[in-house]
């Protein structure tokens, strides 16, 4: 008996351990799930309150806002982030994407969130956005190593020119800097969307900031998903330092530094610039209004459709107010504005009024805010998309809801205060056919 004892009490208390080891694994494991579930959905909800109209619901980069950006967002998915500490084609540091978050990144759409996301939920919206893509649970990240900052001289400068021009830099950047290289007009990101080299005369453009530090990282890191690719291994550090020391010499006085004299010299040469080579100055009016990411369809992967870059057929479903297909810019004579008069294009543009004579709303295409536009402005324009490639690409009329569904859209917009978000679409609304013009 005595003996039966003794072996049920140590059965007992061996039990009794593994049931508290057990137990206490169970707790600790079943805290730690709980931990990261709650985790995981306080960074959730922060991406879906503050991240999600640019990066989309999925993180590809995707989100309402995103057809308008340029630089477009970041594609979370993919893991290729821009602005880091690490080596080319490397994920960033949890410290990197901290600092994008807290400080924003300059020269893009991302605003500081310092003010908004701190503490747990600073943390809980860094790991969310790591769940998008498995290479943060399959890589490391590999830190740069940042020598010494060489000091800017006249020398420094001068040795950073030499190899800016045996790098090939000029062949994007141009060769004063003004981002107008040969290579410009070919330039890709990795999903095969065009992209512009920065305009080195221009550092508060910068993607990632200005300083010497900034740009060395840059020519270090490179810049992934990008055509920007690493000077690591081409050239020794002190070089890369003369090369930033080269880039910051370049830029020019920012206007809101400029006196009255100085403003209108530097005017009067942007003018003279404009009428000399009014094609150029048109391609970069259309780029800087947005022209063909509304009059361009976009593919499911949100990439333009190439050939049919300002032939229209982008469709804007805008609630009551129907369905709208951007016209076709394009010179083609069928279906373009190949047959219409200077003057009626620019009655088109500044008030409203169609080729055919129909007068449009103030939006999507907001022709009010094009108003303003100066004679050389308006015959750049002009100029440059009559010296497009004619395309054929049949655009339909717009599309009205019928009277009970206008009604009842305007009462849910008007008296429901229903959000009315505008709605975009993939594919091409209009009809093409190979163009015998070409």
């Amino acid at each position: 008996m005595s003996q039966f004892v003794k072996t049920f009490s140590f059965i007992d208390i061996l039990g009794l351990i593994l049931a508290i080891i057990f137990s206490s694994g169970g707790l600790n494991s079943s805290t730690l799930q709980d931990d990261n579930k709650e985790e995981n959905n306080l960074g959730k909800s922060i991406y879906e309150q503050k991240c999600s109209n640019c990066h989309g619901e999925d993180g590809k980069g995707n989100g309402l806002a995103a057809q308008f950006l340029r630089p477009y967002p970041l594609d979370f998915v993919l893991g290729l982030y821009k602005v880091r500490t690490t080596a080319t084609g490397s994920i960033p540091t949890d410290a990197d994407i901290r600092k994008s978050v807290k400080e924003g990144i300059h020269g893009t759409a991302m605003p500081s969130w310092a003010p908004f996301i701190t503490g747990d939920s600073l943390e809980a919206i860094i790991e969310y956005v790591k769940s998008f893509s498995s290479r943060f649970a399959e890589e490391s990240a590999e830190i740069v190593r940042v020598d010494k900052p060489m000091a800017s001289s006249a020398k420094s400068i001068l040795s950073g020119k030499t190899f800016y021009e045996d790098l090939g830099c000029a062949d994007c950047h141009g060769d004063d800097g003004s981002g107008e290289g040969d290579d410009v007009a070919e330039l890709e990101d990795d999903l095969g969307r065009l992209t512009v080299a920065a305009n080195l005369t221009e550092p508060w453009t910068f993607i990632g900031g200005s300083s010497a530090k900034d740009i060395y990282l840059r020519l270090v890191t490179g810049m992934n998903g990008t055509p920007m690719p690493s000077y690591d291994d081409l050239v020794s550090s002190n070089q890369l330092w003369d090369l930033s020391n080269y880039v910051i010499s370049l830029a020019r006085k920012p206007v809101w530094e400029m006196d009255a004299d100085e403003l209108g010299e530097y005017y009067a040469n942007m003018d003279e610039e404009n009428r000399m080579n009014p094609i150029e100055r048109g391609a970069y009016l259309v780029e800087y209004l947005g022209c063909p990411h509304c009059h361009s369809p976009f593919d499911e992967d949100d990439r333009m459709i190439r050939e049919l870059r300002m032939a229209g057929g982008n469709m804007f479903r805008l609630g009551p107010y129907g369905d709208f297909v951007s016209r076709n810019l394009t010179p083609d004579e069928e279906t373009g504005l190949g047959k219409a008069t200077d003057e009626q294009i620019i009655s088109a543009i500044t008030n409203g009024i169609r080729v055919n004579g129909d007068r449009m709303m103030p939006f999507p295409m907001p022709w009010p805010s094009y108003a303003g536009l100066s004679d050389d402005d308006l015959s750049a324009l002009l100029v440059y998309m009559r010296s497009l490639p004619p395309v054929y690409n049949s655009i339909p009329e717009v599309k009205k809801r019928n009277p009970i569904e206008y009604l009842w859209g305007k009462f849910e917009l008007l008296i429901l205060q229903k959000p009315f978000p505008p709605e975009g679409t993939h594919g091409n609304f209009g009809e093409v056919k190979v163009n015998e013009q070409m």
